[in-house]
């Protein structure tokens, strides 16, 4: 999907141990054409642009993950942790750009 010109990124940094558990489940992303290699191959050193659709898929895998107990018995898993944390970055970044 491109975006229109109506369309605004939100842009965001993501480093350390959320990126690397982000990176992990880049196989969830395989339906959202592009974000999956986007996250792949983004280092954390520069903000990465997300559009809303974006945000949505990376949204749904981390629901999904988070919920498989087989992905993370342990709720108190630091891995487990900063996906939350990330998660709820994101939702955040979400509200601030796109609800008025």
């Amino acid at each position: 999907m491109k975006p229109g010109k109506n369309d605004h990124p939100v842009k965001i940094k993501i480093t350390g141990r959320q990126l690397e558990e982000l990176q992990r489940h880049t196989g969830g992303m395989c339906e959202a054409y592009g974000l999956d290699r986007k996250i792949e191959q983004y280092k954390g050193s520069r903000p990465i642009s997300l559009y809303s659709w974006d945000l949505d898929c990376i949204d749904s895998v981390l629901d999904m993950v988070l919920n498989d107990q087989k992905e993370y018995p342990d709720k108190k898993d630091d891995g487990y942790i900063q996906l939350q944390e990330l998660k709820l970055k994101l939702k955040k970044a979400y509200e601030d750009t796109y609800e008025f």
